[in-house]
């Protein structure tokens, strides 16, 4: 049998699936893939990525404004993030954090933004998804901050940072998400900082249709991909790949508490 798998972030209202969303789903499902979160980085977007979760059993979504286009949006406010998880398959808060490789220039509303996106997880129990590049320092500091003031979860999407803020997060017990970065051939760095986090917080992902892993590495990635991703962590671990699989899953479980509801 193939093993149940989660795609915990991917974008399938982006123009990539446009023209073949359903059997992108369908071999998704193929694969073993048997729930996805669709995330909506745009809340003006917030309509179309609704109606795929809608339209297609085992699809979620969550929302936020992305860092990179936090200059560009109006900032959010709580009350709007808030009132967004009154749907039954909205499972999260985000995606928001920190990007400063392309736009560091909007550090300072940025934080802002990461600052309202975590009061409205402390807010609604819901899990805060972040994207973090090159910001390590500011992003470890201010999720610890938050944490502080008010326990929340979280979970560090498409982790490829340092291992200085893999342990701060994991220190505040959120969760690493595992990306097709970590089977290309010279992520050995990243490799060992998954190697060294406990199993048991970690996750699956594409961030598709981005960072597809070998054998599709420079193409568009899909859900369905998740499956060779899950077979490099397996070898991180040194476990079946059911067993990664099943372990995963149950950590998806875990975090994303609406999507097991209502699976």
């Amino acid at each position: 049998m193939t093993p149940e798998l989660v795609d915990s972030h991917c974008h399938l209202d982006f123009p990539d699936f446009e023209t073949e969303l359903p059997a992108v789903i369908a071999r998704a499902r193929a694969a073993g893939v048997t729930r996805m979160v669709t995330i909506c980085t745009r809340l003006r977007h917030m309509d179309r990525v609704r109606a795929i979760a809608d339209a297609h059993e085992g699809v979620f979504f969550a929302a936020g404004t992305h860092p990179m286009s936090a200059a560009e949006e109006p900032l959010a406010t709580v009350a709007e993030l808030v009132a967004l998880t009154r749907h039954p398959k909205f499972v999260g808060i985000g995606e928001t954090g920190l990007d400063y490789h392309y736009t560091a220039e909007s550090k300072g509303v940025q934080q802002i933004s990461l600052r309202i996106h975590i009061e409205a997880a402390q807010d609604t129990g819901l899990p805060l998804i972040i994207h973090a590049r090159d910001a390590d320092d500011d992003m470890a500091r201010i999720l610890t901050e938050g944490f502080k003031a008010a326990p929340y979860q979280c979970v560090m999407h498409c982790f490829s940072s340092g291992e200085g803020l893999a342990k701060a997060a994991l220190d505040l017990g959120f969760y690493l998400s595992m990306s097709g970065i970590a089977a290309f051939p010279k992520s050995d760095a990243l490799r060992a900082i998954f190697a060294a986090a406990p199993v048991d917080r970690v996750l699956l992902e594409t961030d598709s249709p981005y960072l597809a892993p070998p054998p599709y590495r420079g193409r568009r990635n899909e859900p369905a991909y998740t499956a060779f991703t899950a077979r490099a962590g397996a070898q991180i671990y040194g476990m079946t790949e059911a067993a990664f699989a099943a372990q995963t899953t149950a950590n998806f479980d875990r975090l994303f508490t609406r999507a097991r509801v209502a699976a």
